[in-house]
């Protein structure tokens, strides 16, 4: 029997703001739900998630008293509700309907009078209640990230803010080695699938709607592959020359690494290390499909393996673990679950990381470090104190038309038409007398 599709939804809302992640918990209940529900499912968590704090601040005004730890799917129903009235084009009296009846599939009776009072009291009180929250809180951010995105960026900040609350592009990377952007878009053409040129990568290409990867002309054969075009330009500059020995030290799902062998066929060898030994399954799965080969190896890049001999890349991709502030578009629980002072403990960890891997690096060899963040903490303070700190270092910083400065690198944001929120710098070794 098939989940009630918003019994799921608060389920999952309710997980995640417990402190589990989208992807633990979305994927095993969009197989458990009708399949004419997935997408349905799919918009309550992404959107719930996208306006959680908005709508936790509403909640709190609407409830006498904090539901019980044991009542989270409640919270979460509750939430995924007044989603519903405030963001969505579903009517009022079917939203309330749903989500009232929802509470019979979560096994909460005691829930049904409690959800059509907080529901229907919404209703009657909306601009009022909206008029109370506090800003951070209107613009659907935690305090905290709310606070940091206006100090470090104060022009950009309101175009971050609106691009983190909206729905990210469907971007592609054409496969350079079957094929150029302008052959593929006339065979998205075609099939009726309209789309439009990147303005960075030369491989990128922007959906005007998201669609099954399974409708995309050769997706399955390798032609093209689901990638942010701000992803695209690690790639582009890493530079990997032919007979280069690569490093993708942080590889998994694998997106960066097959663009830099699609874009060098002649490389020497990529290698992909990932912590996660179950997370490089992906990473094989993707290079099959793309008709790629890599050596695949399982290690920590603060302490790299011994197999992975000292000086033995030319080129090191680093795409660090962060708090993917810069992606919060793709993952809207990242709202929810990080917290200011896991900043400075992600940066630690990207020092610890810079430091392991750096000794693996020959001399006159480069290294991209790149995050998913617009955060100081995690890009420039980590690569600068980096560069202080190491003898042979030294910043290369390649003249680009694309980004913003970020003291020694270079900063992409969220553009809510265009490429997510990445940051790169470039090292290179040089050889110490």
């Amino acid at each position: 029997m098939a989940l009630d599709t918003r019994a799921a939804a608060a389920r999952i809302v309710g997980d995640v703001l417990s402190g589990k992640s989208l992807n633990q918990t979305l994927p095993p209940a969009l197989e458990k739900v009708a399949p004419r529900d997935k997408g349905l499912l799919q918009q309550l968590c992404y959107g719930t998630l996208r306006q959680a704090p908005r709508l936790e601040a509403l909640l709190n005004q609407l409830l006498d008293k904090p539901l019980r730890e044991k009542d989270r799917d409640v919270h979460g129903l509750l939430l995924c509700g007044l989603y519903q009235l405030e963001d969505t084009r579903i009517p009022d009296h079917a939203a309330v309907s749903a989500t009232v009846a929802a509470t019979k599939a979560l096994k909460k009776p005691w829930a049904k009078g409690l959800s059509n009072a907080v529901l229907r009291r919404f209703l009657r009180e909306r601009d009022s209640l909206l008029t109370k929250l506090p800003e951070a809180a209107g613009h659907a951010h935690p305090q905290w990230l709310f606070d940091i995105i206006n100090e470090q960026w104060p022009e950009q900040a309101n175009a971050i803010i609106d691009a983190n609350n909206a729905q990210p592009p469907m971007t592609l990377r054409i496969n350079a080695r079957r094929g150029n952007r302008a052959d593929y878009l006339l065979r998205l053409n075609a099939a009726g699938i309209a789309a439009k040129e990147g303005d960075l990568s030369p491989q990128a290409i922007y959906l005007e709607s998201a669609r099954d990867v399974l409708e995309l002309p050769g997706f399955e054969t390798g032609d093209a592959s689901v990638q942010d075009e701000a992803a695209q330009m690690a790639a582009l500059l890493l530079a990997a020359q032919p007979g280069e020995r690569v490093l993708d030290a942080c590889a998994a799902p694998g997106g960066k690494s097959c663009h830099i062998l699609e874009l060098q066929p002649a490389l020497g060898e990529l290698t992909a290390m990932d912590l996660d030994p179950q997370r490089l399954e992906r990473v094989q799965q993707n290079l099959e499909r793309l008709g790629l080969q890599a050596s695949l190896i399982a290690g920590d890049g603060a302490n790299p393996p011994p197999v992975l001999a000292a000086q033995s890349f030319d080129k090191v991709l680093v795409d660090a673990p962060c708090s993917a502030s810069g992606v919060i578009r793709r993952h809207p629980d990242v709202k929810s679950l990080r917290r200011q002072n896991d900043i400075a403990s992600l940066g630690a960890q990207q020092t610890a990381i810079l430091q392991g891997l750096w000794p693996l690096l020959k001399p006159g060899g480069r290294l991209l470090y790149a995050t998913c963040s617009i955060l100081d903490g995690e890009n420039n303070s980590v690569v600068n104190s980096f560069l202080k700190a190491t003898d042979d270092a030294i910043l290369v910083q390649p003249e680009l038309t694309w980004g913003v400065t970020a003291g020694v690198g270079r900063q992409l944001l969220p553009n809510i038409s265009g490429p997510d929120g990445l940051f790169y710098a470039l090292i290179e070794k040089r050889q110490l007398l």
